[in-house]
């Protein structure tokens, strides 16, 4: 296995589910996250949105700081540049944090200093370096970045349109990922973003993920436990 031992936890955990938390009751976020105790959820998801990368704003460090769990804290900068703002998410408690592949110019550089952070939860654990492509972006651009990353997101829906419909190619290009990382005999989680609902995990869970980001389906403001054990027995019955 990895020396980077949160890698190792959510290898552990996989598949599995890294909840989307801005779908939650943000007024009553500690409530909504107490709901979660016990349904084998081990990691939240936090969407930050610069409104320049794509056209919706969503939160920052302070808040990724603020929320006050023992459960992974997965981060999805999409945002335009993100070398410069990388220490402030690991300084807000980041285990895991994802830049897109088209966000800069040249990607490298952020996800080599990214591999030399400290996991502020933990100086002995590590942070997942993990990065995503858009449904429009090449698989084969990720093929130089493979000895640089620990996860590979695979965005099911484009960011920079409001809405976010469901891309129906995403096993195909999910299938090409999954290739080029056994073909490299590389140890990297794949995990897919977008879209992923009651009706539809089942069928997303055969491509064989490690990680679904799910939040809409889990917090639908009825029954969030519920909810999330739904999904997690989905997703592991596909690999039984």
């Amino acid at each position: 296995m990895s020396a980077n031992k949160t890698f190792n936890l959510l290898h552990e955990y996989s598949p599995t589910i890294s909840v989307g938390i801005l779908t939650a009751g943000l007024m009553n976020l500690g409530s909504e996250l107490s709901l979660l105790e016990g349904t084998g959820i081990k990691v939240l998801h936090f969407d930050v949105m610069d409104g320049c990368f794509v056209p919706m704003m969503t939160v920052g460090p302070p808040f990724i700081k603020g929320v006050k769990t023992h459960l992974l804290k997965d981060v999805h900068l999409l945002i335009q540049n993100p070398q410069a703002k990388l220490e402030d998410y690991v300084n807000a408690g980041a285990d895991i944090i994802t830049v897109h592949l088209e966000s800069c110019e040249d990607v490298h550089p952020v996800l080599r200093e990214l591999g030399m952070m400290e996991n502020r939860n933990d100086p002995d654990r590590g942070i997942v370096r993990g990065i995503a492509i858009n449904p429009g972006t090449p698989v084969e651009l990720l093929e130089p970045l493979l000895d640089d990353v620990e996860m590979i997101v695979v965005l099911a829906v484009n960011p920079e349109v409001r809405g976010l419909p469901f891309f129906d190619s995403i096993g195909d290009k999910f299938t090409k990922v999954k290739e080029m990382v056994s073909a490299a005999k590389e140890e990297i989680l794949l995990c897919i973003d977008g879209g992923v609902k009651r009706n539809n995990i089942a069928e997303i869970a055969k491509l064989g993920a490690h990680i679904l980001v799910s939040g809409s389906a889990i917090f639908d403001g009825k029954a969030p436990a519920e909810n999330a054990r739904f999904m997690l027995r989905a997703i592991k019955s596909q690999t039984n």
